[in-house]
């Protein structure tokens, strides 16, 4: 299942959801292209000096959602990846290279943007809506 799994998550175009909270307990969501799967247990991606990245020196844990709508609520594909983060650098070579990498296909002003070079430890995954269908038909 990893393999169809990080298929899945790293499949392009798309766009997921990461939701955080800080430590007095309020949320925030935010979209994000950025985030990719290195392995069964990697989620590595790029944040912004935004909410998220607040929350996220608050409180390490997170959610990444990506879903993908069907004909009925029971066809809906998607995953929830529940994350704690384990790293999180703002200079440095993995910085640097994601900013690299975002300035080719997004341009400068993207670039410049970024600030930090978060890699996450995945805790669970569930299907985004679980019927009973199992993770293997949610992807």
């Amino acid at each position: 299942m990893s393999k169809e799994l990080k298929e899945y998550f790293n499949r392009m175009p798309r766009l997921g959801a990461l939701a955080t909270s800080g430590k007095d307990g309020k949320v925030d969501v935010a979209y994000y292209g950025s985030a990719r799967m290195l392995d069964e247990k990697t989620i590595f991606m790029g944040c912004g000096k935004n909410r998220t990245f607040g929350y996220l020196q608050e409180n390490p844990n997170a959610v990444f959602a990506i879903m993908e709508p069907g004909q009925t609520p029971a066809e809906w594909k998607g995953v929830r990846v529940y994350l704690k983060m384990t790293d999180c650098q703002t200079s440095g070579e993995k910085l640097d290279s994601l900013k690299a990498e975002l300035r080719a296909k997004a341009g400068e002003g993207a670039a410049n943007m970024m600030h930090a070079a978060i890699t996450f430890e995945v805790q669970e995954v569930r299907p985004f809506a679980d019927f009973g269908q199992g993770l293997e038909k949610s992807i």
